[in-house]
């Protein structure tokens, strides 16, 4: 995930050699013990422009060039979405938030309950390249909440919001892009199957 000419997106031609590790997260996305504090979602929306996506494209999007999420871009192209808010797609409990470094930047991680409260299933959303993070570790949040601002890892690309819905709440951070793809969902996909969920 580097390199990037006039384009506002990751690119697959220059991936970074680490993969940087999601350090001191709780794990699996069934817990050990039966019941969670973290509420039901009532459903999903984008993370940039919600509900919809409003004035925001995906410039690239899940397995594009091996790609493991997609990259939302201001329809002003550039660095014109510098800054701009980042949203939860669903109501949930931050699980991380931290610097993870080169090719990543700010990296925000979203636990998400779309079972019940007492048999809990669960999604994460991850946020990165943030520019901002005004959400913190244990912090709930709302569907819907701002939790950051678009950003370009400190530099490294022009500014977009990189953002993948994982269902495998014990991967690493990881790369980026793979040719393994298992525990990772299709975010558009996924959003869009998933609008409303409880009435």
């Amino acid at each position: 995930m580097l390199t990037i000419g006039m384009a506002s997106s990751c690119t697959s031609s220059t991936k970074p050699k680490g993969e940087p590790l999601l350090e001191n997260a709780p794990s699996r996305n069934t817990p050990k013990s039966k019941g969670t504090d973290i509420n039901p979602v009532d459903g999903f929306d984008f993370p940039v422009g919600p509900p919809d996506a409003k004035r925001y494209y995906n410039a690239q999007g899940f397995g594009e060039n091996l790609h493991l999420g997609d990259d939302w871009n201001g329809i002003g192209g550039g660095d014109t979405d510098l800054g701009d808010p980042v949203f939860s797609i669903a109501g949930g409990k931050v699980k991380f938030a931290a610097d993870n470094g080169a090719g990543w930047g700010n990296v925000l991680v979203i636990q998400h309950n779309i079972g019940t409260l007492t048999e809990p299933k669960f999604v994460e959303s991850l946020y990165a390249h943030l520019d901002t993070m005004i959400a913190t570790p244990g912090q709930t949040v709302q569907r819907g909440q701002q939790i950051g601002t678009i950003g370009d890892a400190h530099g490294a690309y022009a500014a977009h919001l990189h953002f993948e819905i994982r269902e495998d709440t014990l991967l690493p951070i990881g790369g980026g892009y793979s040719e393994e793809t298992e525990g990772y969902l299709n975010p558009t996909l996924f959003i869009k199957t998933h609008r409303k969920m409880r009435n």
